[in-house]
């Protein structure tokens, strides 16, 4: 077999209403924008000119994932293929900080807390998760359901969240916290990945290029 028989392709959703906002969403479960809409079906669009048949589909429980998921697979005319949605693929929980703006959480907690919870590997907020803990529930279920599918040569197709993609990404490229951390991921962005043997990555195609945590939000641009 092949490393292009075992191909996975990740893609955040596109564009929620929260995001837009710049509020914490996590478990939250706001539609995309118009934005966001168009983001998927630019997405679709960059897949099909790769020429990816998929075999399976997995999304998360959560709104935003879904309707990513439904407008590229409709746009690529594969409706029909198996999908499963699993919680374990849902966003980081945010815990207190759900719901609340950015600066607004940063004026109440204070904006190095903020920080240290939202770009530390292990320092969850309060009543919330830690990207470790968003790992603990994401690899388990990839070792277990993604993975034998990628295996058996099924191309796969992952449409989640930024912080679920992030403990993947960094399980699937041996990186460290750190290293994960300082890697945004642009929503409606796909991320092509072919497969050796062991389920390490031959290559890393990226049809839309990572945008640096030090950029403005991409609303704001």
């Amino acid at each position: 077999m092949e490393p292009a028989d075992r191909q996975l392709v990740l893609v955040r959703h596109g564009e929620s209403e929260w995001n837009r906002r710049n509020l914490f969403t996590g478990w939250c479960n706001p539609d995309l924008t118009e934005k966001g809409l168009i983001e998927a079906l630019v997405a679709a669009r960059m897949l099909r000119a790769k020429g990816i048949k998929f075999d399976v589909a997995y999304t998360s429980k959560l709104k935003r994932a879904q309707r990513t998921l439904d407008i590229i697979l409709s746009e690529l005319g594969q409706e029909k293929i198996p999908i499963v949605f699993e919680e374990a693929l849902n966003e980081r929980h945010y815990g207190d900080l759900c719901g609340l703006n950015k600066d607004e959480a940063k004026q109440r907690w204070g904006e190095e807390q903020v920080r240290i919870w939202r770009r530390s590997y292990d320092i969850p907020p309060p009543g919330g998760e830690s990207l470790k803990d968003t790992e603990d529930r994401v690899m388990p279920y990839y070792n277990s359901r993604i993975w034998p599918d990628l295996a058996a040569g099924k191309k796969v197709l992952v449409v989640a969240h930024g912080n679920s993609l992030r403990a993947l990404i960094m399980n699937l490229e041996n990186l460290t916290g750190e290293e994960i951390l300082s890697r945004e991921l642009a929503t409606g962005a796909p991320i092509l990945y072919n497969l050796g043997a062991d389920g390490v990555p031959v290559d890393r195609n990226d049809l839309l290029p990572s945008r640096s945590i030090d950029a403005p939000p991409e609303d704001m641009v």
